[in-house]
């Protein structure tokens, strides 16, 4: 569950943007920059922290567009922002031959596994279920902001488009794991 932590910075805007989005996009961005400077301070390299890096500048860009134009009407389609921001970093991991969840699976899994075929599927299947979950909920969040549902519909979207990938990648290594196996023997 160390993906959820990559996602803390856009649970802490959509909390905080209830009063205001200039202050959940500020909220965002010291909780953005404020992981990626701990995981740095660790020693947690570069490649480990895509998702991390994209999050930071993203809020950075949110929070200045916010606070120079904070009567603009994309605040109303904040979510939808920021998921279609995290589509975009997934669709692009992907397209660039490194996904996303590689560098947070190899701070979990031995390096003696992180240049196998397994290995490399199972992070390639999991940034794909990650990409559709985001796409599909910006996609969602932007209806219902254009048709003005409110937190009643977008909450539970929003939550779904979080929970369902995360209990897919909670569960699928193992079996992608196994499934190897057999197929080895």
């Amino acid at each position: 569950m160390n993906y959820m932590r990559s996602f803390l910075p856009w649970i802490a805007f959509a909390v905080v943007s209830s009063g205001g989005w200039q202050w959940g996009a500020v909220a965002g961005l010291v909780a953005g920059a404020g992981l990626l400077i701990k995981d740095r301070k660790a020693g947690v390299t570069g490649d480990s922290l895509v998702l991390e890096s994209s999050t930071a500048c993203y809020f950075a860009a949110l929070t200045a567009l916010a606070f120079a134009l904070p009567d603009s009407g994309l605040q109303h389609y904040g979510g939808a922002m920021s998921l279609g921001w995290l589509a975009l970093t997934a669709w692009v991991t992907l397209a660039v031959g490194r996904p996303f969840t590689t560098g947070i699976a190899k701070r979990q899994a031995p390096p003696a596994v992180w240049n196998t075929p397994v290995f490399r599927r199972i992070n390639v299947v999991i940034t794909s279920v990650w990409a559709a979950a985001f796409t599909a909920t910006a996609a969602g969040l932007a209806l219902v902001s254009a048709e003005g549902l409110g937190s009643g519909v977008s909450v539970p979207l929003q939550v779904a488009g979080f929970a369902l990938p995360a209990l897919f990648t909670a569960r699928y290594p193992e079996r992608a794991r196994a499934r190897f196996m057999q197929e080895a023997r």
